[in-house]
């Protein structure tokens, strides 16, 4: 805590000249505490993602498509085609790609509602190494003015804080965070918002599984010497579940005729799965997970019209709706904080022209712009995002 109480002790100083009028407020309550996630990521991501295959495909299409999307630098308008930022992006760690560490990013986004990036640095201070950390370690620890005096990682019980700078609020670790209304420090995970829809569609999942399992035997009661005033002794019963346990549970005994000595009569007790309509609630449940994610229910397997037209524009939907507008927020708070380390006039983009399924609109604004006679040739490569040609400036 050498760390903190350094900061602590030089921060008042610095924040009388710049700090919120109501950041102290959000503070006060946790001042030089680690602050926990409201939420448990092991248990949402355990339910959520290992024990659902729509939360995972929707997690993975999002996440993987924007892993795919190459990295563009520009110093000023000119596009620079080898630099050490995109070296450092093409292969972050020794252990890790480009790929790899874009699709953790995101992953743990997706998940959590938090990422974290820890940067760590040469002696001339330039970063050579960038690695993703496991959200559920990682516990924000609040300054005077509402930013973070540093970031607590806790791994098997051992801590080491990650200091921030109480003004600016610059630090080796990068916090991305979804929207979180109910939250100053953490963001919030579409899990949360499709909790019920999720819980829904694992139950009616374990339902079927244990109905299978059962060979398909609907739940009742078996009545015996009805009306006759007499009853089994309890020998008699445990022997008679037995042999129905025997006779009739199981899939290898599904569809056995059963055959019992006495007077007995069964009545059936528990709803068909077609009186609750399971396969109509899984499939509600499936699109509301899939709406929570903003992914097109048809790229997730929900049935419906699934013509190769529909299915090509579902695709272009997810890009055009999801994966472009998160790939834009992390490409804006890497150049805010990765970028300006390696220079204050470089700006890191996305190859929009490399991504499939966006070839019908990058197809139109082409088309578009080869009949606008009224632009120059440079104001031309400019709207599609290429650097100007020499003489390019004339009609």
């Amino acid at each position: 805590m050498n760390i903190l109480s350094k900061f602590r002790k030089n921060q008042s100083s610095k924040i009388a000249q710049k700090a919120s009028s109501v950041g102290s407020m959000v503070a006060y309550n946790s001042l030089g505490q680690p602050v926990w996630t409201p939420r448990n990521y092991e248990a949402l991501t355990a339910q959520g993602f290992r024990k659902n295959v729509i939360v995972y495909r929707c997690v993975n299409l999002i996440a993987r498509g924007a892993a795919s999307v190459p990295w563009r630098l520009y110093k000023g308008d000119q596009e620079v085609v080898s630099h050490p930022l995109l070296d450092l992006l093409q292969r972050p760690s020794a252990c890790q790609g480009g790929s790899a560490f874009i699709e953790s990013i995101l992953g743990y986004l997706l998940l959590s509602g938090n990422s974290y990036i820890e940067c760590v640095k040469n002696q001339e201070e330039i970063p050579k190494e960038l690695y993703a950390l496991r959200p559920d370690r990682m516990r924000v620890v609040p300054s005077f003015n509402g930013l973070p005096l540093g970031f607590e990682y806790t791994v098997d019980s051992q801590k080491k804080i990650i200091p921030a700078d109480p003004v600016t609020g610059c630090s080796n670790i990068l916090h991305l965070k979804l929207f979180n209304p109910l939250s100053d420090w953490y963001g919030m995970s579409p899990i949360e918002a499709a909790a019920c829809s999720i819980d829904q569609h694992n139950t009616v999942a374990a339902h079927n599984l244990a109905l299978l399992q059962n060979g398909g035997r609907p739940s009742g009661a078996l009545m015996v010497n009805q009306g006759q005033g007499q009853s089994l002794s309890s020998d008699q019963l445990t022997d008679l579940r037995e042999d129905l346990r025997k006779l009739a549970e199981g899939e290898k005994n599904a569809g056995r005729m059963m055959i019992l000595e006495g007077d007995f009569k069964w009545q059936e007790m528990g709803l068909s799965p077609k009186n609750l309509d399971f396969i109509e609630g899984k499939l509600l449940s499936a699109r509301e997970i899939a709406q929570a994610f903003n992914v097109p229910p048809m790229l997730v397997g929900v049935s419906g019209d699934s013509t190769f037209a529909n299915y090509k524009e579902a695709r272009f939907h997810l890009w055009e709706d999801t994966i472009l507008p998160l790939l834009d927020y992390l490409t804006d708070e890497l150049n805010v904080w990765l970028s300006k380390q390696f220079g204050e006039d470089l700006r890191l983009s996305i190859d929009i022209d490399a991504i499939p399924a966006l070839a019908p609109r990058r197809e139109e604004v082409w088309a578009k712009l080869s009949k606008a006679d009224f632009l120059t040739l440079n104001e031309k490569r400019k709207a599609v995002g290429y650097a100007p040609l020499e003489g390019g400036d004339t009609l």
